[in-house]
């Protein structure tokens, strides 16, 4: 018999009303992280992330929130950062893994569709926890432009532009207001 109230001890424990509590505490740490912002335009993605003031003496080569996944995919996260950094080491794994296998570049859903895979099997086994982060995806492959945004439940969605992190509601309300699909890139910066 489970104790109300203790739901949130394991991870593999719906509460009463449906609901995971870990995901919803990793969901959480992501509101809380870095704001990111993504939008796409025809000639490519922009990724663009709020670098946190106030730690002067941190070297920047070990404070980044974008990478590159591959040459044709980059990726922005709000987090924690070591949970971002495993799971970029493993999307950079599929994308060489994919480029062996099928002389081709992988394509952006399909990193975005198996990093969500994997986040989502650390929402369903006992003596692990949700990955305390969510991951943007932008790059262009034979689809086209694209951005992919996961969530620490394993969820993962197409946007046209978006946002998460810390401030993440009123950059989505000036992209309603003022991204437009067919942007120039200038436009889109």
């Amino acid at each position: 018999m489970i104790v109300p109230g203790a739901y949130d001890r394991a991870i593999t424990v719906f509460s009463p009303d449906g609901r995971l509590f870990q995901v919803e505490y990793a969901t959480e740490v992501v509101r809380k992280g870095s704001l990111i912002v993504g939008a796409k335009c025809p000639e490519g993605v922009v990724l663009a992330a709020r670098e946190e003031k106030g730690k002067e003496l941190i070297d920047p080569q070990f404070s980044w929130k974008i990478a590159e996944v591959d040459a044709h995919i980059g990726v922005a996260f709000a987090g924690l950062s070591s949970d971002a950094q495993r799971l970029i080491d493993q999307a950079r794994i599929y994308a060489q893994s994919n480029r062996l296998m099928y002389d081709e570049p992988i394509d952006v859903e399909v990193i975005a569709k198996r990093i969500g895979s994997l986040m989502q099997l650390y929402t369903q086994h006992a003596g692990v926890r949700p990955f305390g982060v969510s991951l943007m995806f932008g790059g262009v492959d034979r689809a086209g432009c694209r951005l992919f945004v996961t969530g620490p439940s394993g969820s993962y969605r197409g946007y046209q532009a978006f946002s998460i992190g810390s401030g993440s509601d009123q950059a989505r309300g000036i992209l309603r207001k003022k991204y437009r699909p067919g942007m120039t890139l200038d436009e889109t910066l």
